[in-house]
């Protein structure tokens, strides 16, 4: 549920919406590519981590298996990219909540969601995977409906509305009505919305049987991706023609709406605003989570300062959680105050640090297989690698050169490269005033 929490946002019942301007019904194609790299980055996971449990999932495996460099650069990257995806979280949930109350000031809702969030992870990890569990399960419940409501709107009709059948897939223009190369630039969008994948890694220390959970997790996202997105996108795609599906902006023009009002269903904006506000709360709680953690994994390693890696009794990284609180506050503030100018640029820097972090995943998991040639195999591993692990690499190397000629993404170089820059002179700097942890060797943290 914490992966689906990440991978399940409000891009599926709501942005997707550029993808579909891009590729038209296409984009289905597309979804389903990059449903299979996303697959290979779980079961590429899955199987370091069964092995290598620890806190900071995949960034203490990236160290231990490519160095320190790689550790310090990939888990600050990763947290600075989900500290401003938490403010574009928050403020998308205070502007749902304004659906209903329309007066209501914007901070308000982001200031009460905020410290309830931040409340919850403050709580022993157990509070934090109830409430994720829930938050996940609306989504879910909702995605599954829409594709049975879909399914037999298309095939058996809704009462008083006959079969639509598959026409809708060619009748607008063709199945790629743009050319085969929108649908190439649209992977720079659906890549993004499987961003959050990753997340089921950070949550391996905390299980109570990693080497039962895990695998099963990496296996079961295997349906459900394939499920919630593809086959949701084509049955949007099938009913709505693309034209209007892509010029769908809000809660009310939302496919999913449209939907559930053929269907009769009362109140369909209203229900699917509730729905897309607990995808938010979701992917916030998932991302403070995730954010958390990678600074908890960077002190234990020497390179954030001791007092991030203390827990609390209840052994929850509360002070971590407050240098990720701050993240949040500066990305919030920034997406209200000047959205035009500085959100997007911040947004770019999430985007490019999350795809940076997917090439190094799989980097790490090409030096997991050597290092561990002849040794036990693990309880899962990822089928043909190491062919899919280059193949899924090249893939999002791709796709990342490509948002540099993206309109909506080309703010990801402009901000990457000088931010990894930053993180490098960085690494080296605390490298020379550090202990041996700087090495790749862990520290003891005082517990308290």
């Amino acid at each position: 549920m914490i992966a689906l929490g990440g991978a399940i946002g409000t891009g599926l019942f709501l942005g997707s919406g550029l993808a579909i301007s891009l590729a038209g019904p296409a984009v289905v194609v597309a979804y389903l590519v990059a449903a299979l790299v996303a697959l290979a980055l779980a079961y590429a996971l899955a199987e370091m981590i069964v092995v290598h449990p620890e806190a900071g999932g995949f960034g203490a495996v990236a160290q231990r298996y490519l160095g320190p460099l790689a550790g310090f650069v990939q888990r600050w990257m990763y947290w600075a990219a989900v500290a401003v995806n938490l403010g574009s979280e928050v403020v998308a949930a205070g502007l749902y909540v304004r659906f209903w109350w329309p007066q209501l000031p914007l901070w308000l809702p982001v200031v009460v969601f905020s410290v309830v969030m931040l409340g919850i992870n403050a709580l022993a990890v157990r509070f934090f995977g109830e409430f994720e569990y829930w938050f996940a399960m609306i989504k879910v419940a909702a995605i599954v409906v829409f594709v049975l409501l879909g399914l037999t709107y298309v095939v058996v009709g809704l009462p008083s509305r006959p079969a639509v059948g598959f026409g809708g897939l060619v009748e607008h223009g063709g199945f790629a009505p743009n050319g085969l190369g929108s649908v190439w630039l649209a992977l720079t969008v659906v890549t993004f919305s499987y961003l959050g994948t990753e997340a089921v890694a950070v949550a391996a220390a905390e299980t109570r049987d990693p080497a039962r959970s895990v695998p099963r997790a990496a296996r079961g996202m295997v349906v459900r991706l394939l499920l919630f997105y593809v086959l949701a996108t084509l049955i949007v795609v099938t009913i709505v023609p693309w034209q209007q599906a892509a010029g769908a902006d809000g809660v009310e023009q939302s496919p999913f709406v449209t939907l559930f009002a053929l269907a009769g269903v009362p109140a369909a904006a209203g229900i699917m605003n509730f729905v897309v506000l607990t995808a938010a709360l979701s992917a916030m709680n998932t991302n403070l989570y995730v954010s958390s953690r990678m600074a908890h994994s960077l002190a234990l390693d020497g390179f954030a300062p001791k007092w991030v890696g203390r827990v609390s009794p209840s052994g929850s990284p509360r002070n971590a959680l407050a240098l990720s609180a701050g993240g949040l506050a500066v990305a919030a503030l920034v997406s209200v105050v000047s959205p035009q100018r500085a959100f997007p640029i911040m947004l770019g820097l999430a985007l490019f640090g999350a795809l940076v972090t997917w090439l190094l995943i799989f980097a790490s998991h090409l030096a997991f297989r050597r290092a561990r040639a002849g040794q036990p195999r693990p309880a899962v591993r990822l089928p043909g690698a190491p062919v899919t692990t280059v193949l899924a690499m090249a893939f999002v190397l791709a796709v990342l050169v490509t948002t540099a000629f993206t309109e909506q993404f080309d703010t990801a170089w402009k901000a990457g490269i000088p931010f990894t820059a930053l993180l490098v002179v960085l690494y080296y700097a605390v490298r020379r005033r550090s202990s041996p942890a700087a090495t790749g060797h862990r520290v003891e943290v005082d517990p308290q």
